[in-house]
């Protein structure tokens, strides 16, 4: 009787804003919102690139792993105070913002859950590249990318019953335990032989970490554009959720990053967890998305994983380029003064809340 009635709301929402027909080879269709069929050449490449972005995925973490030294990495697990800051924006921050504005914009019910599906997905490893190159703390990201998805296993059942029981029920909800599992191994695999070769082979480590940056920058936007590319027939969708997905990311850097601040963590770690926060898995979302709505509800909402995907990379490459401008042209910006500014917060923090100290701030 609950899907029968949402179903009504839904078609009756999108019969309201949509007028134009669609093409005729449409398999979803209502008004000018359309999913055209996947045909062989989107299936072919579908396949072909997944494997390969998997492959060169798991080989930039692995060169983002050689940028850890295990101690720093230890330390921010036996002493998790960055890690704790993240945790609170990734699923405090990030799911109580996609409630509001899915109210503030008045979107559809079907719509609303679909924000808040992304609002309560763990961190993308797209952050560790960007953390890289606006000189952040590679260790925390590491350890808060690898915990956020880890905790995400009980997180995302508890935000979703939270924030979504108002439109829907949060059981009709799919979670794919298996794929929030193999980005965790994902993840810690090619991690871990990273901080081994950086153990091991240190001046090696720093080849690989140089050349790993790149192909990880040029992966992120390979991504977006591949997306562009697979889904070119479910463009239209609402103004409301291409406004959302231009604020949502946005949101989520800026109240990442001033949380952060608050918490008394240093300028590199506030750069860290920003990108943490505004940085989701929108894979993940995509594959929730698919696993527990009808054809007729994804038609209404199905692109909006990859609308947020773009911008968050567009808002983490504006950011990227304002930190390297604000560096070239203010002294102050350097490593040293970065280092410094780190060793009388991370002292003082310790002090409060027990806070880990390395050797190197002492």
């Amino acid at each position: 009787m609950q899907t029968n009635l949402l179903s009504q709301q839904f078609n009756a929402g999108s019969l309201a804003e949509n007028s134009t027909a669609c093409p005729a080879n449409a398999t979803i269709c209502d008004g000018t919102s359309c999913i055209l069929p996947e045909d062989n050449f989107n299936r072919t490449l579908s396949v072909v690139l997944s494997t390969v972005l998997t492959i060169m995925l798991a080989l930039v973490m692995f060169s983002m792993g050689c940028n850890v030294e295990i101690k720093n990495f230890l330390g921010h697990v036996k002493r998790p105070w960055g890690i704790f800051v993240g945790f609170l924006c990734q699923f405090g921050i990030m799911p109580l913002t996609a409630f509001l504005l899915s109210l503030a914009f008045n979107i559809l019910p079907i719509q609303a859950v679909v924000v808040i599906i992304m609002g309560c997905c763990p961190g993308g490893t797209a952050s560790n590249v960007i953390a890289y190159w606006v000189d952040g703390d590679m260790d925390l990201s590491i350890s808060m990318t690898t915990c956020s998805t880890l905790f995400a296993l009980g997180m995302m059942p508890l935000c979703l019953f939270i924030y979504t029981k108002m439109w829907t029920d949060s059981s009709a909800i799919v979670l794919p335990y298996d794929s929030i599992g193999l980005s965790l191994v994902a993840l810690i695999v090619p991690v871990s032989f990273g901080i081994f070769v950086n153990h091991k082979w240190p001046s090696k480590a720093k080849i690989i970490l140089k050349v790993g940056s790149i192909v990880g920058a040029v992966l992120i936007v390979l991504i977006a554009v591949v997306g562009g590319i697979l889904y070119k027939g479910s463009w239209n969708i609402p103004p409301k959720l291409w406004l959302i997905g231009t604020i949502f990311p946005a949101a989520g850097y800026t109240l990442g990053f001033f949380l952060a601040r608050i918490a008394g963590l240093s300028w590199h770690r506030c750069r860290t967890v920003s990108l943490e926060t505004g940085m989701q898995n929108s894979q993940l979302c995509t594959t929730i998305v698919q696993l527990s709505f009808t054809p007729e509800q994804l038609e209404l909402m199905f692109t909006f994983p990859l609308v947020y995907s773009i911008f968050q990379i567009l808002f983490a490459l504006l950011i990227l380029g304002g930190y390297r401008l604000y560096r070239r042209y203010h002294v102050k910006t350097n490593t040293d003064v970065e280092k410094t500014a780190e060793k009388e917060d991370s002292k003082s923090s310790a002090k409060i809340n027990g806070g880990f100290v390395s050797d190197e701030m002492k």
